[in-house]
């Protein structure tokens, strides 16, 4: 990646619309009408002012249909799977459906725009199963302009406590969750961007040693209590040190530069982008600048006051990022800003750190 175009004003990039290498319309035309009507009914539910919710627009059969259809698309990809600049990388959306709309609003929609999420889809909010709906359904009709990663949520253990089981009871019954969940253990664990920029959700493992280390994991897979596939969606980067460290989670791994730096040594890349944490600006670079962690709806659970930001890579990996400011709470909202979690613990290195990343413009 280059740093000299950063440290302009903004990262500045040609829209030049690209070709969808698959056209679902010619391949499979009854497919696209479908999936073309379903994006439209789920886009109705966005800033609905009748209080409806995916059941007024989908039954659970066809929702079940479409869970088994993007199953066989996540097996054709690889569990790294791979994607081109220019492209777009989202963080947490948890079930904040209308926020997820707000943001395609300002950064742009699939198939305009190439897209690759970090996953926790689901749990925290109210809309979760809309969430996974409406992305499921543009991965089908364009399944190179989106990229569906796994996040820590996509699994039992937790989104069985924090609101998806209960959000489907309500919504469509106990079955259904466990057709998700079938479903999620399918998910890619991370993915490669022009072969420089790896992508996942939590981050780092001991156990990583190279990218066919993930590659190889067998699926449908489900992550247990340790090793790989629980650091690739629970780890955490640190400031306070160089090395591996024990989680404050209580699961997986800390770890701090020096770790991140041989990482990208090793694997033969430039940069680490990772979710799973709230950032009070929506994005947050380490110190070190070899890692950015991004977080991509604002004001999370009403507890914090946080902004929704993307990262943005063009097609000469300069970065730059789009920026969700938080809207106004409740007056009984006690919300705080969001903590720093590994960012450059000298202040004007910090700064300068944050200031890398420049607004995207687009001309």
């Amino acid at each position: 990646m280059s740093s000299e175009n950063n440290s302009k004003s903004g990262s500045k990039e040609i829209s030049k619309p690209e070709i969808p290498k698959l056209d679902l319309a010619k391949v499979d035309p009854k497919c696209a009408e479908w999936m073309d009507d379903c994006i439209k009914r789920l886009n109705t539910l966005y800033n609905n002012k009748d209080g409806a919710n995916i059941c007024n627009v989908m039954s659970g059969h066809e929702i079940i249909a479409i869970i088994r259809l993007v199953e066989h698309i996540f097996m054709d990809e690889s569990n790294l799977c791979e994607a081109e600049a220019p492209i777009k990388v989202v963080g947490d959306i948890h079930a904040q459906f209308q926020d997820l709309n707000r943001l395609f609003d300002l950064i742009g929609r699939v198939p305009e725009e190439k897209l690759m999420f970090l996953g926790d889809y689901v749990d925290r909010g109210p809309q979760g199963i809309e969430v996974v709906m409406l992305l499921f359904c543009l991965k089908i009709r364009y399944r190179d302009r989106i990229f569906l990663l796994r996040g820590n949520h996509e699994t039992p253990s937790v989104n069985k406590i924090y609101g998806f089981y209960v959000e489907c009871q309500v919504k469509y019954g106990v079955g259904i969750w466990w057709d998700f969940q079938s479903c999620f253990n399918r998910m890619p664990m991370a993915g490669l961007i022009s072969k420089k920029v790896l992508c996942m959700h939590g981050g780092l493992s001991p156990e990583l040693v190279n990218l066919d280390t993930i590659r190889n994991i067998p699926r449908p897979c489900e992550p247990l209590d340790r090793g790989l596939l629980i650091d690739l969606l629970w780890s955490d980067p640190t400031n306070k040190g160089d090395g591996w460290f024990h989680s404050i989670r209580g699961i997986s791994y800390m770890f701090g530069k020096g770790v991140v730096e041989q990482a990208c040594k090793t694997m033969e890349i430039d940069l680490i982008i990772r979710a799973h944490q709230v950032v009070q600006d929506g994005y947050e670079m380490m110190t070190g600048r070899r890692l950015i962690t991004v977080f991509s709806v604002p004001n999370y659970c009403a507890q914090f006051t946080n902004a929704a930001a993307v990262v943005c890579l063009n097609a000469n990996l300069e970065i730059s990022f789009q920026q969700m400011m938080p809207g106004p709470l409740p007056a009984t909202a006690k919300a705080k800003a969001a903590p720093a979690i590994a960012n450059d613990l000298n202040t004007d290195a910090a700064k300068a750190d944050k200031e890398f990343i420049k607004p995207f413009i687009k001309v």
